[in-house]
C-alpha cells in the first residue's frame, strides 16, 4: 500500500500551495465552535449545579422520618465526600410573654456544605454572611419569626428546658427554597444544645436530614448505592427537585445549551460540505493526469480519503487547542460575572469535538472526493467533463444518518433532535426549490438587463449547481443562527416575565372563614392591594376508582408513594387564573351537580391518574370524593398559591378548613408581620423574600450563561459561514480576472458580484427567517414549554441580517479581484 505516503505528501503540498486551507479553516472553525461551546457549557453547567446546591445545603440529601442508619453513614464516609446532618421538629418557642409554635432546626458542625447563611447580627440591620452555625448556648431565628414573637437580638428564648440567647436574625438560609411553606417561626440551634432541651423523647416526630457534598463522581456513586438501601420513609433529594422554579430554569438552560451545540454541528456540516466541494474541484485536473499515468481508482480513493483523514485529525487537534484557549478567556469573564468558581474543563468536550469534526468531515467531505476516482483521463484536455459518482449518494445518505445521530446525541432530547433534523431537511428542500426557481427566472430576465447587473444575475443561472448549493448552505446556516437567536430572545424574555418585581413576598395562612373579611380590611388599611383568599383543607388520599390506596402501591422513593403516605392540601375555585391552563378534559362552568376535580398534570402523572378517574379523600374522618374532569399545567414561577387538586365550587363547603393568600408587602414595612399577628394571633405569615432572592439569583446566573454561550455561538457561526462562502470563490475570481483583462473596471466587477450575492442572500435570508420562526415555535412549545407568538418584526430583521451577511461575506471573500493584478489571479487559479 503506497497511498498513505502519497496522501501525506499530497497534504503537505496542498497545505503549502493553499489548496486545502479553506477546508482546514472550515474544519478548525467548526471544531472550535463545537468544542468551545462544549467546554463553556460543561463548566457553566457544573458551576450552576454546584451553585444551585446552595438551595439544598449540599449536593445531595437523604431525608428520613427516623434516625439515619449505619448503612447510609458508612456510604457517606466514602472518599471524596463530606457529610453533616440536621434534625427538624416543631416545638413551642417563648420570648418573654409571647409563645408560639416554632419550627426548630438543629444543625451539626459543618452545615451547610454548600451555600451559607445571611444574617443580621446587629441592631443596625446590616446583612452579613455567616460561615458557621450558631455557637453553643445561642440560637438564630428567622426575621419573620422574630417579628411574630416581637423578639430582638440579645433576648433570651425558651425552647424546651433550655434558655438560649438570640444571636442573629436569619435573612437567608441555604435550603429555604426546599420548603418555604412552613407556618411557624424558624429557629436554628447547634445540635450539641439539643439534648439539654429535653425535647427528644421516644415517639418525637423529628425529620432527619443527612447532607452530603463532594466530587461529582463520588456523589453519583453515593446516590446509586444509597438508593439500594433506603428504607421506608427515606428518600434522596437534589437541588433540581427543591423547587419547580429552580428545576425549570436549570432544565431550560440545559436545553438551550444543547440547542447551541446543535447549531454548531449544523454550521460545521455547512462549512465542511462547501469547502470539500471546492477541494474536490481543485483536484479534478490532477486526478485526470494521474489517471493518464495509470493510477487505479482504489489508489485515487486511498490518496484523497487518506488526505481527508489526516486533515481531519490535524484540523480537529487545532480546533480543540484553539477552543481550549478561548474558553479560558470566556470562562474567566463568566466566573467573574457569576461570582462563581468554575470547575476545570473536562476531557469530554474535547472528545466530542474530535468525534464531531471527523464525522462531519467524512460525511460531507467524502462524497465529492469519491467522485475524483471516476474523473476521465480526457479531462486533461476538456475541462467540461465532470465525473459522476453513484457511490457518493450512498455515502451522502450515510453522512446524513450520521448527522442525525449527532443531532440526537448533542440535543439530549429526542424531541429537540427530531425537530431540528426535520427542520433542516425541510429548509434545504425549500431552499433548493427556490434556488432552482431563481435560476429559471434569471434565465428569462437576464436578456432584459444591462451592464454589471446582467452579468451578476447571469452568474446565478450560469452556475446552476453552485448557486443551488450556495443558497442551500447559506440558508441552512442562517436558519440555525436565527433559530438560536429567536429561542434565546423568547427564553430570556420569559424568565424576566416569570419573576415580576411585584411577585408576592408574604404568604398568609390559617385565615379562618369568619376572618376573611376582617383580614381583607386590615390589608387594605396597610396599603396592600386587595388579595384573593383561597380555601385550604387538609386531606389524605384513600381510594382511586373504588380501590384502596396505600404507599405500597407505588415504587419505593417515588413521588407517588410520598404523596400517598402524607396529607396534602385541597382547594376549590369557580374559575382558573391565568397561571393555570387546562391541558386535558374540561374545566367546569357554574356549579356541577356532583363534585368534580381538576388536577395538576405532573402530579396526576406521578399518581397514575387520568381524566375520568374517581378519587376519594379522607378529611378529618369524613369522605370526600369526586371525578377528575380536567388536568392543568401550573405556572409555579408565579409564586401565587396553587394546588395540586382543586374541587368544584361548593363541593368542600361542608368541611372545616382555613384560607390562604399571598401579598406583596412594600420594602421597609418591617412591622407588617408583627402588627398582623397582633391583630390576628392565629395567623401564620411566611416570609419568602429570601426564596425569591435565591430564585431570582439563580435565574439571573442561568440567563448570563445563556447570553455568554449565545454570543460565542453567534460569533463562531459567523466565522463558519464566512468560510463556507469563501469556499466557492475560485470560479468568481477566475471570471473576474478574465473580465479585468478585457477591460472591466473594479466598480463594475464589484457591482456585478453584489447583485449576485444579494440575490442569493435574499432568498437565503427570507427562507431562513421563515424556517427559523416556524422551527422556533415548535422548539419553544414542545421542548422549552414556553408560549410562542411569532414575531414577524424579528423575522424580517433576521431576513435582512441574513441578506446583508451573505452580501458582506461574499464581497469580502472575492475582494482580491480588484486588489490583485489579474495576471496573478489567473496564474494562481490555473496552476
Amino acid at each position: 500500500m503506497i497511498w498513505p505516503g502519497l496522501a501525506l505528501r499530497q497534504l503537505r503540498r496542498d497545505l503549502a500551495s493553499g489548496d486545502v486551507r479553506i477546508l482546514l479553516a472550515a474544519l478548525v472553525l467548526a471544531v472550535t465552535a463545537v468544542c468551545a461551546v462544549g467546554f463553556i457549557t460543561d463548566r457553566a453547567e457544573r458551576a450552576l449545579a454546584q451553585e444551585a446546591n446552595r438551595l439544598l445545603g449540599g449536593d445531595v440529601v437523604v431525608r428520613s422520618d427516623s434516625e439515619i442508619g449505619d448503612d447510609l453513614r458508612a456510604l457517606a464516609a466514602a472518599p471524596g465526600l463530606s457529610s453533616t446532618e440536621t434534625w427538624s421538629f416543631n416545638s413551642m418557642v417563648r420570648v418573654g410573654e409571647s409563645l408560639r409554635l416554632g419550627d426548630v432546626k438543629a444543625m451539626a458542625e459543618g452545615f451547610p456544605l454548600r451555600g451559607s447563611f445571611v444574617v443580621q447580627q446587629r441592631a443596625d440591620g446590616r446583612d452579613v454572611q455567616a460561615n458557621a452555625i450558631p455557637a453553643p448556648g445561642t440560637i438564630w431565628m428567622s426575621r419573620a419569626g422574630a417579628e411574630a414573637l416581637d423578639a430582638r437580638i440579645g433576648d433570651r428564648v425558651g425552647i424546651g428546658s433550655s434558655q438560649l440567647q438570640l444571636a442573629a436574625l436569619v435573612v437567608q438560609e441555604p435550603d429555604a427554597a426546599l420548603d418555604y411553606f412552613n407556618t411557624a417561626p424558624r429557629v436554628f440551634l447547634n445540635l450539641a444544645d439539643l439534648p439539654a432541651t429535653g425535647l427528644v423523647q421516644p415517639g418525637s416526630r423529628i425529620s432527619y436530614r443527612l447532607v452530603l457534598a463532594g466530587e461529582a463522581s463520588a456523589v453519583e456513586r453515593f446516590s446509586a448505592a444509597a438508593t439500594q438501601v433506603l428504607g421506608r420513609g427515606q428518600r434522596l433529594e437534589t437541588a433540581a427537585e427543591a423547587r419547580p422554579e429552580i428545576r425549570r430554569a436549570l432544565d431550560r438552560a440545559d436545553r438551550f445549551l444543547g440547542l447551541a451545540a446543535l447549531v454548531s454541528v449544523v454550521l460545521a456540516a455547512v462549512a465542511v460540505a462547501m469547502a470539500a466541494r471546492r477541494h474536490s474541484a481543485r483536484h479534478l485536473q490532477g486526478s485526470a493526469v494521474m489517471r493518464c499515468l495509470g493510477a487505479s481508482q482504489s489508489t485515487l480513493v486511498g490518496i484523497h480519503v487518506g488526505e481527508l483523514l489526516l486533515l481531519g485529525l490535524l484540523g480537529s487537534a487545532l480546533g480543540i487547542v484553539l477552543a481550549y484557549g478561548l474558553q479560558w478567556g470566556v470562562a474567566g469573564w463568566l466566573a467573574s460575572a457569576l461570582k462563581l468558581d468554575l470547575p476545570a474543563a473536562g476531557l469530554v468536550p474535547a472528545l466530542e469535538g474530535l468525534g464531531v469534526g471527523l464525522t462531519v468531515l467524512l460525511a460531507f467531505g467524502v462524497p465529492p472526493v469519491l467522485a475524483l476516482r471516476r474523473v476521465p483521463a480526457l479531462r486533461v484536455l476538456r475541462s467540461d467533463l465532470d465525473p459522476t459518482e453513484p457511490a457518493a449518494w450512498v455515502v451522502a445518505v450515510t453522512g446524513l444518518s450520521g448527522l442525525a445521530v449527532l443531532l440526537w446525541w448533542k440535543a439530549g432530547s429526542a424531541t429537540l433532535g427530531t425537530a431540528m433534523l426535520v427542520g433542516i431537511l425541510a429548509t434545504v428542500a425549500v431552499l433548493a426549490l427556490l434556488a432552482w426557481a431563481l435560476i429559471v427566472l434569471m434565465r428569462h430576465l437576464r436578456r432584459r438587463l444591462r451592464g454589471p447587473w446582467r452579468y451578476g444575475l447571469a452568474n446565478v443561472s450560469r452556475r446552476a449547481g453552485a448557486s443551488i448549493a450556495q443558497v442551500s448552505a447559506l440558508g441552512l446556516g442562517l436558519m440555525a443562527l436565527l433559530l438560536l437567536t429567536f429561542v434565546r430572545t423568547d427564553l430570556l424574555d420569559r424568565w424576566r416575565q416569570a419573576m415580576p418585581a411585584d411577585a408576592p413576598n408574604r404568604f398568609i395562612v390559617n385565615v379562618q372563614p369568619d376572618q376573611v373579611q376582617p383580614v381583607r380590611e386590615f390589608l387594605a388599611a396597610q396599603g396592600v392591594s386587595e388579595p384573593e383568599l383561597y380555601p385550604m383543607i387538609r386531606a389524605r388520599l384513600v381510594e382511586v376508582n373504588g380501590d384502596a390506596v396505600t404507599g405500597d402501591a407505588f415504587e419505593e422513593g417515588s413521588r407517588g408513594r410520598r404523596m400517598a403516605e402524607r396529607e396534602f392540601n385541597l382547594s376549590s375555585a369557580d374559575a382558573l387564573r391565568d397561571d393555570n391552563q387546562v391541558t386535558s378534559g374540561r374545566f367546569w362552568t357554574g356549579v356541577p351537580a356532583q363534585p368534580e376535580l381538576s388536577v395538576e398534570e405532573e402530579f396526576a402523572e406521578s399518581m397514575g391518574w387520568v381524566v375520568g378517574d374517581q378519587v376519594a379523600f379522607d378529611i378529618a374522618g369524613s369522605r370526600y370524593a369526586g371525578r377528575i374532569t380536567s388536568l392543568r399545567r401550573v405556572d409555579w414561577e408565579s409564586f401565587r398559591p396553587n394546588f395540586f387538586v382543586i374541587g368544584s365550587p361548593g363541593s368542600l363547603d361542608e368541611f372545616a378548613g382555613s384560607h390562604i393568600t399571598a401579598v406583596k408587602v412594600p420594602e421597609g414595612r418591617t412591622r407588617f408581620t408583627a402588627e398582623l399577628v397582633s391583630a390576628f394571633p392565629n395567623l401564620s405569615v411566611i416570609d419568602i423574600d429570601a426564596v425569591l432572592d435565591q430564585v431570582r439569583g439563580t435565574v439571573e446566573q442561568v440567563s448570563l450563561v445563556v447570553e455568554a454561550v449565545f454570543g460565542f455561538s453567534l460569533l463562531a457561526g459567523v466565522l463558519v459561514l464566512l468560510a463556507a462562502v469563501s469556499a466557492s470563490q475560485d470560479e468568481r475570481l477566475l471570471e473576474g480576472g478574465v473580465m479585468r483583462v478585457f477591460g472591466a473596471s473594479g466598480w463594475q466587477l464589484r457591482l456585478a458580484q453584489a447583485s449576485e450575492f444579494a440575490a442569493i442572500g435574499l432568498i437565503s435570508g427570507v427562507v431562513a427567517a421563515i424556517a427559523a420562526s416556524v422551527l422556533a415555535g415548535v422548539v419553544a412549545k414542545e421542548v422549552f414549554d414556553l408560549p410562542w407568538q411569532t414575531d414577524w418584526g424579528l423575522a424580517a430583521s433576521g431576513a435582512l441580517a441574513g441578506t446583508l451577511a451573505a452580501l458582506v461575506a461574499g464581497m469580502w471573500a472575492t475582494r482580491r479581484i480588484v486588489r490583485v493584478p489579474p495576471s496573478v489571479t489567473l496564474r494562481e487559479l490555473q496552476a
